[in-house]
């Protein structure tokens, strides 16, 4: 028979990496989680609104909620927003609430879609399938372009005014931190860096020194 000193011993010392995912199985269990606060700078290590963020756990697939409709506006000749982040499977809309007819598409791999010259709101949404950045234009007006940014995890943000987004509660682990701007040159994919999360708050800094807030 094991001394019940002994086991104690043995269970502290499997240490928290080991007990958070038999933790995680026990039903009404959640495993460790900690804050996670990032942030962004840009050209000369000014605070960069308006970044994506979001976390992708290294060798797991996090179950996302159902997706919820999202509608991307075309008001006075642009997209309202501009930039749209999305979980995989959101339906998103496309109400055209001008008095000019727009003809909304995408050549993007993420998503090739199109919306012939229309004015209210087309019957059906489109769904966004696949992570990736699809690049928004309008077939009419070129200047219009916005971005729809679609992530395969719930911890997704974009930075506020003075460059930072927060998550209150990541689950502990391993994740890539990947973050985009629209002021990236066309075509660059969001930069990635490892990020360890734990039971204590975890703080970042990515810079993205060509982009101009």
């Amino acid at each position: 028979m094991t001394p019940v000193g002994a086991t104690r011993r043995g269970m502290a010392a499997l240490g928290a990496w080991a007990l958070a995912p038999m933790l995680a199985l026990l039903p009404g269990v959640a495993a460790w989680a900690g804050a996670v606060e990032v942030r962004v700078t840009g050209a000369g290590g000014a605070p960069l609104p308006g970044a994506v963020v979001f976390l992708e756990p290294v060798g797991a697939r996090p179950a996302l909620p159902p997706p919820v409709p999202v509608d991307i506006t075309q008001v006075e000749r642009r997209f309202d927003p501009a930039v749209t982040v999305v979980p995989v499977g959101t339906p998103v809309s496309f109400p055209n609430k001008d008095t000019v007819r727009h003809h909304v598409y995408s050549f993007s791999p993420a998503k090739r879609f199109e919306i012939k010259l229309y004015i209210g709101t087309p019957a059906q949404p489109v769904v966004f399938d696949q992570p990736g950045i699809v690049v928004l234009g309008c077939n009419i007006h070129d200047n219009m372009t916005g971005w729809v940014v679609v992530v395969d995890t719930p911890w997704r943000g974009q930075t506020d005014a003075r460059g930072q987004v927060a998550w209150p509660a990541v689950p502990a682990g391993r994740y890539r931190l990947r973050t985009w701007h629209p002021g990236l040159p066309p075509g660059d994919p969001p930069s990635q860096d490892e990020l360890r999360v734990t039971d204590a708050p975890t703080q970042a800094t990515v810079a993205l020194a060509g982009v101009r807030p």
